[in-house]
């Protein structure tokens, strides 16, 4: 599910957070895998363990958000900022990056199960309760963003459209595939860790 941005362009104010969590990365790979990760440490520290639902369906949504930062909005010498909050009984996660011309369709792109990408914001529409799109405030770039209800005990609340499981297992494991790069074809004579040209 999709919001529309606000006609001004401006997110509207949230009251302040319960809980927050910013970092900047650098628009890279690596830079993504580390927004993951600590985005699932922060949960875990705020008492939604790495097994709960919120944290896993968080994890993802932050991961793929961070993807499209690295693949889409990067710009040369920027990086990409990432906001993790909690209030008012909901989670939002907010990856911004400085490249404005490249923003993401105005709803998640139907599924082409040949292609080899493209599948990021399908996951995001299906975790999230709610996601969108907002020009980056005082500077060129955009904010995307997802919002995801929990109840008091850590569970999301179930989406008003759930996708079916089969599709939702074949989109989680190409996106872990594509994500750590597996089926690359490996240059010969690279050891692990060695750069590519």
């Amino acid at each position: 599910m999709k919001s529309a941005t606000p006609p001004n362009g401006h997110m509207p104010q949230q009251p302040a957070p319960e809980r927050e969590f910013t970092m900047r990365f650098t628009s890279t790979p690596r830079g993504a895998r580390l927004a993951r990760r600590l985005v699932s440490h922060r949960l875990n520290d705020w008492g939604h363990p790495y097994t709960a639902p919120a944290n896993e369906s968080l994890t993802l949504i932050a991961s793929e958000l961070a993807a499209n930062a690295v693949r889409h909005g990067h710009v040369p010498g920027r990086d990409f900022h990432v906001r993790l909050t909690l209030g008012g009984g909901a989670f939002r996660i907010e990856v911004t990056d400085t490249r404005a011309e490249k923003r993401p369709p105005a709803s998640a792109p139907a599924a082409d199960s040949l292609a080899g990408s493209g599948r990021g914001l399908l996951l995001v529409a299906a975790l999230a309760d709610d996601w969108g799109v907002s020009p980056r405030p005082g500077a060129p770039g955009k904010t995307v963003w997802a919002e995801l209800r929990v109840r008091p005990e850590g569970r999301p609340h179930t989406p008003r459209m759930v996708p079916d499981r089969t599709d939702v297992d074949l989109l989680l494991a190409t996106a872990s595939l594509l994500r750590d790069g597996a089926g690359l074809p490996r240059r010969e004579g690279a050891s692990h860790g060695e750069r590519r040209p």
